[in-house]
């Protein structure tokens, strides 16, 4: 399996970056959203890459960031979710947006991304919240008191803790950032403040 790439960036278009490592050219396909973090041709570049193995081929994917390549990997654990429909999707939704969408249960703008109709948008959301939620629940009693004094809602720290987990990173660690969080912020925000702590950790 191959990990990640580090490298020069030989060739970017759209949907596609390719990295030189060892002299060797490594054709990775990206969605819209990690080509527009790569650098300038010639350049280091650094991706989270997973390996499709297929009878009749071996496709590199790569992501900018781990929540990206998590997200695509619980997304292609789906019956239906194909790689070229888990790219389309996260070309159109960023991860702390994909995990929104899951606690909204948004299929609208899951159906933005090409080839992705509401059935398949809603089947989505449901494997995905249905996957988390008695992990997510285990870890959401005890949340201490934010020093406004005003208690957090149980109901948003547990959707935002599904939403998260349904990306890939762990219930037990998510919990313990989301914890650390104002719980009265709504769902959306503690998703976006969850991310940014969690960073490149999990």
């Amino acid at each position: 399996m191959i990990y990640s790439l580090k490298g020069k960036l030989i060739y970017k278009d759209a949907a596609c970056a390719v990295i030189e490592c060892g002299g060797v050219g490594m054709n990775c396909l990206v969605s819209a959203n990690t080509a527009r973090t790569l650098p300038e041709i010639g350049e280091e570049s650094f991706l989270h890459t997973c390996l499709n193995v297929r009878e009749d081929a071996l496709t590199l994917f790569g992501f900018s960031t781990k929540a990206e390549k998590n997200c695509f990997k619980q997304l292609t654990a789906i019956s239906g979710v194909g790689p070229k429909a888990a790219l389309a999707i996260l070309s159109e939704l960023a991860p702390d947006q994909l995990a929104i969408a899951l606690a909204s249960g948004d299929t609208k703008a899951i159906t933005r991304a090409q080839g992705v109709g509401p059935k398949l948008a809603q089947r989505i959301i449901v494997e995905l919240k249905d996957k988390v939620t008695k992990s997510s629940e285990l870890f959401t009693e005890g949340f201490s008191v934010p020093s406004s004094g005003v208690l957090p809602s149980a109901g948003n720290a547990q959707e935002a803790i599904g939403a998260l987990s349904a990306l890939g990173y762990q219930p037990s660690e998510v919990a313990r950032v989301v914890a650390s969080l104002d719980g009265t912020l709504p769902v959306e925000e503690l998703i976006r403040q969850a991310l940014k702590k969690i960073g490149g950790r999990l």
